[in-house]
C-alpha cells in the first residue's frame, strides 16, 4: 500500500504571536512539525508495518519546511516530498487542497492519504476533507483507529457522542486524533538517516497547475488596544474595617 502522511511546519506552541503589518507574526519563535500531524505519521506507519507499504511524508510550505519533513523520515517514513513556491505564501485551506491533490495525482498509485486533525497555526481542520473532495475520495474523519482489509478501509471515528465505526473503498483520505496512538520517538539511526536525506522540492510549475485564486478573504489583523490600570491596596485594623471602606469605595466609583 502506498501512503501519504500529510504534514505542516508551524510556530512552536509556546510561541507568543502578535499581529505586525496586519498579518499574524510569531517572531523568532522555532518551526516545528505540527504536533496533530505527529499522530498522521504513527498513523501511517502503523498501517504500512500491516500492509508491508510504503510511507512518503509530504508538506506544502517554505523551504524551511524540510525540517519537518526530516522529522517525519526519523520517524520512519521512507521518503519525503516539499512542494515550495513563492506564489503560495498567502495560500487559503482550498488553494492547500487544491495542490495536495495535484501533487497526489502527480505521485500516483496512492491508496491512503493521512492528516492530522487540524494544524496548529489556522486550527480550522478544513484541508482533509476539501483534499478529498479534490481528488474525488471518501473521506473517514477523526480516525482513532484505522483497518485495511482488502480493499476496504475500516475506522472508528472518536466524536462527542462516542464511536462510530465507517468504512470505504481505498482509495482514501484520514483525519487522525491522538487515540490512533503516541507518535514514536525518532531512533538513532533514524536521526542519521533523515540528516543525509535528499528532499526533491516541486514547483507548481512541476505540478502543472497555476496559483489557486484565494477563496477565503483576510482581513488586516491588529493587536489589541494597550490598557492602563491601577491597583489600589484597601487596608484596615479588622476585615469588618476593610470591607466598610471597600463599601464606600464601590459607592463613590459609582460602580453599584
Amino acid at each position: 500500500m502506498k501512503i501519504i502522511a500529510c504534514i505542516k511546519q508551524v510556530p512552536d506552541s509556546e510561541a507568543k504571536v502578535k499581529a505586525e503589518g496586519g498579518k499574524v507574526s510569531w517572531g523568532d519563535a522555532p518551526l516545528v512539525i505540527n504536533p496533530f500531524d505527529e499522530y498522521a505519521v504513527e498513523g501511517a506507519l502503523q498501517q504500512k508495518e500491516a500492509t508491508n507499504g510504503t510511507v512518503t511524508a509530504f508538506c506544502v510550505g517554505p523551504e524551511s519546511a524540510k525540517e519537518a519533513l526530516k522529522h517525519a523520515l526519523a520517524m520512519g517514513a521512507d521518503d519525503a516530498i516539499l512542494v515550495s513556491d513563492s506564489a503560495l505564501n498567502d495560500l487559503d485551506t482550498v488553494g492547500a487542497a487544491r495542490v495536495l491533490a495535484a501533487a497526489i495525482n502527480k505521485i500516483g498509485g496512492v491508496e491512503m492519504v493521512v492528516f492530522g486533525r487540524q494544524t496548529l497555526d489556522s486550527g480550522s481542520g478544513l484541508t482533509p476533507a476539501q483534499t478529498a473532495r479534490v481528488l474525488g475520495w471518501p473521506m473517514l474523519g477523526l480516525a482513532g483507529q484505522i483497518k485495511v482489509e482488502g480493499e476496504s478501509v475500516t475506522v472508528e471515528r472518536v466524536i462527542e457522542e462516542g464511536r462510530q465505526i465507517v468504512k470505504a473503498k481505498s482509495p482514501v483520505v484520514i483525519s487522525v486524533v491522538q487515540s490512533i496512538g503516541e507518535p514514536r520517538y525518532p531512533s538513532f539511526m533514524g536521526i542519521r538517516k533523515a540528516s543525509k536525506a535528499e528532499i526533491p522540492i516541486w514547483s507548481l510549475n512541476d505540478l502543472g497547475v497555476s496559483v489557486p485564486a484565494p477563496v477565503v478573504t483576510r482581513t488586516e489583523l491588529m493587536n489589541p488596544p494597550a490598557r492602563d490600570t491601577n491597583v489600589e491596596i484597601i487596608t484596615g485594623e479588622s476585615p469588618a474595617e476593610i470591607a466598610d471602606k471597600l463599601a464606600d469605595k464601590i459607592l463613590a466609583e459609582k460602580v453599584l
